[in-house]
């Protein structure tokens, strides 16, 4: 997934996270619906200052904004989990309880 389509998606993540809507998040932020609905879908990048806005509407970090690993694709993913629990052998049991919780 290229970067524009990544950063939409998780602006909406964490516009959904706070019960905003397009609508509302637009409004707040002094931008037109369809602006948003376009960075949303990776259309356009948000200027700088209207990203500042929609950070501080969503309150979160700018750091926030940009942390988007877990939309790659499943494999890397898969990949990646592997990595760290080879690393931590002593969160394995932990892990697993969680993702069979998840699964179930």
């Amino acid at each position: 997934m290229d970067k524009k389509k990544l950063l939409g998606c998780r602006i909406r993540e964490l516009r959904l996270r706070k019960g905003l809507k397009q609508e509302e998040l637009a409004e707040k932020v002094g931008m037109e619906p369809a602006s948003i609905c376009n960075i949303e879908n990776g259309k356009n990048y948000p200027s700088f200052l209207n990203l500042e806005k929609i950070i501080n509407v969503l309150d979160v970090t700018f750091t926030d904004v940009f942390k988007f690993e877990h939309h790659q694709n499943v494999t890397n993913l898969i990949t990646e989990i592997n990595e760290i629990l080879s690393k931590n052998p002593e969160k394995v049991p932990d892990t697993y309880k969680i993702i069979k919780a998840l699964t179930e």
